[in-house]
């Protein structure tokens, strides 16, 4: 059973969700304001949070980056704000994934199933090995799940980690932004390159020391993104 933690001020709207996840197994704890989302953040410990982003009083986006800093738990916004720029910002904050309202029940689900994945990311077969890898200060180890950078463990949302994971199994590949959605965030329709590059511009704040001239996750304009050093 997944504990499904809903943030959304819309009576209707939380009440259809929150049906729907129910009826499919969740238990499912529904508030209507950031404030109590934060509040029943712990005693609650959801597996996943759903948010919407127009929330009375303190914003959707404040709500994610507060959850975020408080931990791993994965994050899907749950909004009717569709635009290029709102769909960024909310990744950016921290969210693992982007949902546009109206969305029925089957694509919550599916999308909360992929999310819920990448919390015990696998390493692919490619480039496996059984203990942690190197790479200059930071050491990253797919059977333990966990990076470490000048010996200190990083704290990674679930999609930055298995990014991270993926990448770094094949050092020096090239990958596609699509080959990436399709590998990584198991889903693949237009404009979700989006989630490509916020996961990467957010991996990048924490393992990189230079973000602008980045050593481990590296850019190959035109194509997609490759883990160095080469």
């Amino acid at each position: 059973m997944t504990r499904v933690l809903l943030i959304e001020d819309d009576p209707a709207v939380r009440r259809g969700v929150t049906l729907g996840l129910r009826r499919n197994g969740h238990e499912t704890e529904a508030v209507g304001t950031g404030e109590d989302g934060l509040e029943s953040l712990a005693p609650f410990a959801p597996d996943i949070v759903l948010l919407d982003l127009m929330l009375p009083g303190m914003s959707g986006l404040e709500v994610c980056r507060r959850i975020r800093e408080a931990g791993q738990v994965p994050i899907v916004i749950l909004s009717a704000r569709g635009d290029d720029i709102d769909v960024v910002v909310g990744l950016e904050a921290g969210a693992d994934d982007y949902i546009v309202k109206p969305a029925g029940t089957e694509v919550i689900e599916a999308r909360m199933r992929a999310v819920l994945r990448r919390v015990a990311p696998r390493q692919p077969a490619a480039g496996h090995h059984d203990g942690p890898l190197t790479h200059g200060d930071l050491e990253v180890d797919a059977s333990a799940v966990r990076v470490c950078k000048h010996g200190h463990e990083l704290t990674l949302a679930p999609s930055e980690l298995k990014l991270l994971l993926f990448l770094s199994a094949s050092p020096g590949q090239t990958f596609s932004r699509r080959q990436l959605l399709e590998e990584v965030w198991e889903h693949s329709y237009y404009g979700d390159a989006r989630l490509v590059d916020a996961c990467v511009k957010r991996l990048r704040a924490k393992i990189e020391d230079d973000q602008r001239n980045p050593r481990y996750v590296q850019t190959v304009r035109g194509f997609g993104y490759r883990f160095g050093p080469l």
